[in-house]
């Protein structure tokens, strides 16, 4: 099982249809589009925060099942980063002491695993895309959901900037599996097919490694 991570923009979607083609894969892909408490939550954040967290959870635990069925599968968002996003959201407060405890109680639960269970929940490896935030920003702008634009919410501006620095010691400090960092801002794996083929190179010779 392998895992994308990076913040938004970082082209976690992309990268895992590529992956999934050069595999030969089943795919599982983050619902935002039809996300109807997303749009929700950018209107007023403090009142749908943990809701909407409590809803990727599941959202996130539905795929993982489903990609347990395969032997092999490339997942576009890790269900430790929602942590990731939940506790930032708390320390601008937008979610309760009491919220983030539930949350990261339910989480564990989740995740521990049950004996004689054939696959692990964890993933085998973590493939991080790690952008800048100047990338960040005009990767957000380019894509255009309304919601997500600064020019919209000028507050968006400070949540961007903490969630993309929170990222750089989250994966410092992720050791739920194997993991690789892939720097998207010298590989522009979406634009350029020489960028797409030496990150697959890359992606490749770790998955090699791990199967010595």
């Amino acid at each position: 099982m392998l895992v994308l991570a990076g913040t938004i923009g970082a082209g976690k979607t992309s990268l895992t249809h590529m992956l999934a083609t050069h595999l030969g894969t089943p795919a599982y892909y983050e619902s935002v589009e039809h996300n109807r408490i997303l749009p929700l939550f950018y209107k007023d954040p403090k009142k749908y925060a943990f809701l909407l967290q409590i809803d990727f959870l599941n959202r996130r635990m539905d795929d993982i099942k489903r990609a347990w069925k395969n032997g092999e599968s490339v997942l576009d968002r890790s269900i430790f980063e929602d942590s990731l996003l939940f506790h930032l959201n708390a320390d601008l407060g937008r979610a309760t002491e009491t919220e983030v405890n539930i949350y990261d109680s339910l989480l564990a639960n989740m995740m521990q695993e049950l004996p004689k269970t054939p696959h692990s929940k964890n993933p085998d490896l973590l493939i991080h895309i790690n952008i800048s935030f100047e990338t960040m920003l005009e990767r957000i702008q380019k894509r255009g959901r309304p919601y997500e634009q600064i020019n919209n919410d000028p507050s968006l501006y400070q949540y961007y900037k903490d969630l993309n620095s929170r990222y750089q010691d989250w994966y410092a400090h992720y050791d739920k599996s194997a993991k690789i960092q892939i720097d998207g801002d010298k590989y522009d794996f979406v634009e350029k097919d020489a960028d797409k083929h030496a990150v697959i190179d890359l992606i490749d010779q770790k998955i090699d490694q791990l199967a010595i």
